[in-house]
């Protein structure tokens, strides 16, 4: 196992639309205002941004993100990762029920020095800081979605 290697996966139900879903995620200058963990986001073009993340762990990580692909038909949200982060991350939002599944996928490896030293250790704790950071972002998106105005519904003709 190479300690310098992260494949993270994980599923979020959300009790939303998945047009609603898409929207707030493709949204990444938003982040900061729903998710703790994501202290900033600068754009520098359409389909590329910096974010700046800090968690647990007493470091931030500044992340360039280049989007590779943006498909509302099929729900799928990638960028590409360069900075302190090197690989990429993708969302993929499709209709679950009444509500959504969000698969999260990403596969990197630190480009900063200092922590490709420390992985070796601290890999473990690494894993587990990007764990409790997803469980406040899924926690932050519940409750950006639930304060969004509904989209009106038609009425009787």
């Amino acid at each position: 196992m190479d300690p310098n290697h992260y494949r993270f996966r994980g599923v979020w139900r959300l009790a939303a639309p998945p047009a609603a879903v898409y929207t707030a995620l493709e949204d990444l200058p938003g982040y900061p205002l729903w998710w703790p963990e994501i202290r900033a986001v600068r754009r520098f073009g359409p389909d590329t941004g910096e974010a700046v993340v800090r968690a647990l762990l007493p470091y931030r990580l500044v992340i360039a993100l280049t989007a590779v692909r943006r498909d509302p038909a099929a729900g799928v949200l990638e960028v590409a990762m360069r900075g302190d982060l090197v690989g990429w991350s993708r969302w993929t939002i499709e209709a679950d029920g009444a509500g959504t599944r969000v698969r999260f996928e990403e596969d990197a490896r630190p480009g900063r020095a200092l922590l490709r030293r420390l992985a070796p250790v601290l890999h473990p704790v690494f894993r587990a800081n990007h764990a409790v950071m997803m469980r406040r972002g899924r926690r932050g998106l519940v409750a950006h979605l639930a304060a969004r105005p509904a989209a009106p519904r038609p009425g009787p003709g």
